[in-house]
């Protein structure tokens, strides 16, 4: 989509309020429209809630990110600053998946065209009964017909639907949590039907090929900070670390933002990509957006263990649990700077009672759950363990969530709104993300126009 250019030698000031990556990716698409941008960022970092940081020598990432071929729009940002080769992406769906006692089974994706690219994977999967698994194809094509779009069905819970379509808890463990935990990081009984229905429709029931798994072979702020940084750069973004947002004013001639630390920037229009609750104390009351509605959305918690052995345990870049507490595993020892025996790292989605537990506890449960999974680890030594807690790692895509969800434009003229919590159909992906910054990027760009649209006519008529 072609956007207006904005002279830069007119109206054409843009700030940008958050650097995680839909601030990144609404900064980028606006200097490319021509207007001059700044974007301002209160951590000394960019890549919001996806970073690495050092621990002990080891580089390690807040959490794990993984992106599917269908993310389209994550998939270009990384294009744009110059990071594909930081990612690997596979050439086929392939998720080996752990049980309990060493028994293993794996959801792998064949040559056919969708939908019967899956029918082999679930039909010939060995951790349920023949008729289980015929009973989650029947639910699997039943899905693939609901509406996402309509209220109704985003008023429902994922769980009750699948309880009408006979899943029994074994069936939702093996396969339906499997899917809508990590990536809507709710339990099937809390995610929203709707929500649910849109990650397996986008990512296994389109397109044969969307449902590939992509992830980062380097840590996270090579890409999202030190990449996005530069490009930024070379688009002429101005960008001001460990400044923070304060205090937004509208005015007649556009904006002004209080800055902590820095003296009040001055806007035509602005992009506010913060955190839903940081919204809610910042927005203005003219932008016509409910501090209480974006406070309802609530969040959801990832907790993440991460675990060095002195030796390998694990033979897959990643792989699932069912009918055990671990998740998500994977072996995060390239560019760790971990160079004896295997870095895992183990995700934990919708970890409300994770996040409450100390670490001992955390080690109790886990290594053992690990060692029952992975039988190597049971007489590995654990040279490091330590935890990473996101309280807020997401907003609640609970039934009902939806209607709670603005889009960028907001009664303000000039004023949009970006973040994984905005309304792009989406849960709180790194897709979503830049998906919110471009539709934001492109709602300032069309105020700048319009603005200077009017100023051009009041111009005329000067004139005349």
């Amino acid at each position: 989509m072609s956007l207006p250019v904005v002279d830069r030698r007119g109206p054409g000031r843009v700030v940008v309020v958050g650097g995680g990556l839909s601030g990144i990716a609404a900064g980028l698409e606006c200097a490319r429209a021509g207007a001059s941008v700044t974007l301002i960022e209160s951590r000394g970092r960019l890549g919001g809630a996806a970073y690495s940081f050092d621990r002990h020598g080891i580089h390690a990432d807040n959490g794990q990110h993984i992106f599917l071929r269908c993310c389209t729009a994550y998939r270009e940002l990384l294009e744009e600053i110059g990071a594909t080769h930081m990612v690997t992406l596979q050439p086929r769906l392939d998720i080996p998946i752990l049980a309990p006692g060493g028994r293993r089974a794996r959801l792998r994706r064949s040559g056919l065209p969708a939908p019967l690219h899956l029918t082999r994977a679930l039909t010939g999967y060995r951790l349920l009964s023949l008729g289980e698994r015929l009973s989650v194809v029947r639910a699997m094509r039943a899905l693939g017909s609901v509406n996402v779009d309509d209220p109704a069905v985003d008023a429902r819970s994922f769980g009750d639907w699948l309880a009408e379509h006979g899943q029994d808890e074994r069936a939702v463990e093996a396969i339906w949590s499997l899917i809508c935990r990590p990536t809507v990081n709710l339990s099937v009984e809390d995610a929203s039907l709707a929500q649910a229905a849109q990650v397996f429709q986008v990512g296994l029931l389109g397109e044969a090929s969307a449902g590939d798994v992509g992830h980062a072979i380097v840590p996270l702020s090579e890409i999202h900070d030190r990449a996005a940084g530069l490009a930024l750069q070379r688009a002429g973004v101005h960008v001001m670390l460990r400044h923070g947002a304060t205090a937004l004013r509208a005015g007649r001639g556009g904006f002004s933002i209080e800055v902590s630390g820095a003296p009040t920037l001055e806007a035509d229009v602005l992009v506010l990509a913060v955190s839903p609750d940081r919204a809610a104390r910042l927005l203005p009351a003219e932008a016509g957006v409910s501090g209480a509605g974006l406070e309802r959305l609530g969040s959801s918690p990832i907790v993440n263990l991460h675990v060095v052995y002195d030796r390998r345990v694990l033979d897959e870049p990643f792989a699932a649990g069912v009918y055990t507490p671990v998740q998500w595993v994977f072996d995060r020892t390239a560019g760790s700077g971990v160079r004896a025996g295997q870095y895992l790292a183990v995700t934990l989605s919708a970890a409300d009672e994770e996040l409450e537990m100390a670490v001992d506890d955390l080690r109790a449960r886990y290594l053992p759950a690990l060692a029952d999974l992975l039988p190597a680890a049971g007489s590995a030594e654990v040279r490091e363990f330590f935890v990473t807690r996101e309280h807020s790692a997401t907003f609640r895509a609970t039934p009902g969530a939806r209607a709670l969800r603005p889009g960028p434009r907001t009664q303000l003229p000039g004023l949009a709104l970006a973040g994984t919590w905005t309304d792009t159909g989406w849960p709180a992906t790194m897709e979503s993300a830049v998906r919110s910054g471009r539709a934001a990027g492109r709602e300032a760009i069309s105020a700048l126009s319009l603005r200077a649209d009017r100023e051009t006519d009041v111009r005329v008529k000067e004139v005349v």
